[in-house]
């Protein structure tokens, strides 16, 4: 049976040890998860490395959501998040940064690896909106990260299996695909089978109640933003097994 590698995206420590009590081989903790994904704190990412114990900790440096375009004060800032989650004994992180033409800044890069040297790297989801895939794998490569976290530059990954194939194909072993982004216990035998790709990156999230008794719902911390404050999305150990559960049987 074909080696699997499994990855969480854990927006909380609570994810974090639902995750490990699931099976994963290792989670990805990010904050800001509706803006796809923001460096956690200090304290989260202590807590983390604290509760977990047979499954590997990554954690996302990315200052803030939107674009991968990133000013010279921004990749200081990373660079600042790197220095602070590597003291912390993570085990990787997980970053990428693309040129206004959308092609990968392979200056701030280099920056980023070799303040990363040691560490595992997975280049992220700024993969996705890059202008030229194919070339970029190469340049990635070239850089020395260990992984590309990919929907195959689709909304999921299921619908972007077929460039997940020939990414797959192209890559040869040189480099690991991170299959992610949709990823669930209904498709991800089938993505896996499809493409040959041996590492999935999910969220295996419930909705959870909020125990609030009082409620005032006429207000938003968001601002203009609004959304339901009294209820969040947790992973869970039961999702998580039964992601694994369908791929491994």
């Amino acid at each position: 049976m074909k080696k699997y590698q499994f990855e969480v995206c854990a927006n909380s420590v609570e994810s974090c040890l639902a995750a490990q009590t699931g099976g994963a081989n290792r989670v990805e903790l990010c904050a800001g998860i509706p803006e796809g994904g923001t460096t956690p704190s200090y304290g989260e990412i202590s807590m983390a490395r604290e509760i977990l114990d047979t499954t590997r900790l990554h954690v996302i440096i990315r200052p803030r959501g939107g674009d991968f375009l990133y000013s010279p004060i921004e990749v200081k800032t990373m660079l600042k998040d790197i220095e602070i989650a590597r003291k912390l004994g993570v085990d990787g992180v997980v970053f990428g940064c693309l040129t206004a033409n959308g092609e990968i800044d392979s200056t701030a890069m280099q920056e980023l690896m070799l303040a990363s040297q040691g560490l595992s790297v997975t280049f992220h989801r700024a993969f996705d909106v890059c202008c030229n895939p194919k070339e970029a794998l190469e340049q990635i490569i070239e850089l020395g990260c260990n992984r590309i976290l990919t929907s195959g530059q689709q909304a999921t990954a299921e619908q972007g299996i077929p460039l997940l194939k020939e990414l797959q194909e192209q890559a040869a072993g040189r480099i690991i695909l991170l299959a992610g982004c949709g990823v669930n216990e209904n498709n991800i035998a089938r993505i896996a089978q499809e493409t040959g790709i041996q590492e999935f990156h999910f969220s295996a999230r419930e909705s959870i109640i909020s125990e609030m008794k009082y409620k005032n719902e006429s207000v938003s911390m968001g601002g203009t933003v609004h959304i339901n404050e009294y209820e969040r999305n947790v992973t869970t150990a039961r999702r998580v097994m039964d992601t694994i559960q369908a791929i491994s049987l």
